[in-house]
């Protein structure tokens, strides 16, 4: 989970981006695709998703600058069917052949019905949820994964086979905020003490995790061509050993779309009136802080705890970029 850091500075989000694009110019990329990188991460930020947020900027601009990345890469549609496309990200990061492969993906589930897509050949492509979203103003169902080059060998704990295990589903509402479920299925699992403590106590939830991160590791890594075996792979750029897969699906092909977002506002109600899990604030539908969260921060400025306030000091001293604080 990410838990917002106790001390912290306040930084204006359009600051924030403005500093991720001036970063990632440095780093090689064009300007279009530096201010789209830039949207997406403080978009993260501004919904407290800072895992995937701004401070990434900092290990993408190493990648770029070190060339384990394409900077200028030709992102292409290099297969596609009426309801189907598979994009090429032409060794760059994966944020670019997802974003606008979903755009195209929500032309054909609008004039189809569904929409698919798997995108190859890239870098990591961010947190899901930021694809899912997308989708949501359109009336669509979405659920987006991602997959990404194992290094799998005999006598390894099998938790290693669930990969990263990144999955977004996503429904709109009319009035409430939309649900957004955005997670990794094995996020308290890559290791330390307490892993073994969850097996014992609660195996079936291990295991179900386990499973969704080999879903996420079959549809979003190996159906993109990400082999098992890495001595399989051919890779120009080092770092693009990753894939996704989105989704999307009209909500009129089984229900009226005013009909279901009418009821997922009252489901959003009621659910906030149920007792929370112990520790939390309150209960909502996924999405529902997050939602609450890019309110107040956009009004009050991103909080930027000392880790990220580093990493961000730190890189761009390397690439001579000034912080915005």
């Amino acid at each position: 989970m990410n838990i917002p850091p106790e001390t912290f500075i306040r930084v204006a989000a359009a600051d924030l981006d403005d500093f991720c694009r001036r970063l990632g110019g440095a780093a090689g990329l064009p300007d279009a695709r530096a201010e789209r990188l830039a949207e997406l991460l403080v978009g993260n930020d501004l919904r407290g998703v800072v895992s995937h947020g701004t401070r990434q900027i900092a290990t993408y601009a190493r990648l770029l600058r070190d060339g384990s990345l394409n900077a200028r890469p030709a992102v292409a549609t290099v297969q596609e069917a009426p309801t189907s496309l598979l994009v090429d990200g032409d060794g760059g990061l994966g944020y670019f052949p997802a974003y606008e492969g979903t755009l195209q993906v929500i032309d054909k589930a609008l004039v189809s019905g569904v929409g698919v897509m798997v995108t190859r050949n890239h870098g990591h492509f961010g947190a899901a949820g930021l694809y899912s979203r997308l989708t949501l103003p359109h009336d669509l169902l979405c659920f987006v994964t991602s997959g990404h080059q194992l290094h799998l060998k005999a006598g390894d704990p099998v938790y290693d086979a669930a990969g990263g295990s990144p999955m977004s589903f996503s429904a709109p509402t009319a009035e409430e905020p939309p649900l957004v479920l955005d997670f990794g299925a094995m996020h308290d699992l890559y290791g330390g003490s307490n892993r073994d403590l969850f097996a014992e106590v609660a195996p079936g939830l291990v295991h179900r995790s386990i499973g969704m991160g080999m879903v996420c590791q079959s549809w979003g890594g190996l159906l993109a061509g990400v082999p098992i075996d890495q001595s399989r792979a051919d890779r120009r750029w080092p770092g693009a050993n990753q894939g996704s897969m989105v989704v999307a699906m009209r909500i009129d092909l089984f229900i009226d779309p005013a009909t279901f977002k009418s009821e997922m506002d009252e489901y959003a109600r009621t659910v906030r009136t149920l007792t929370p899990v112990p520790g939390a604030s309150g209960s909502y539908l996924p999405g529902g802080p997050e939602a609450a969260k890019e309110a107040a921060y956009r009004a009050e400025g991103v909080p930027i705890g000392e880790e990220h306030r580093r990493l961000l000091e730190d890189v761009a001293i390397e690439f001579a970029v000034t912080v915005p604080w």
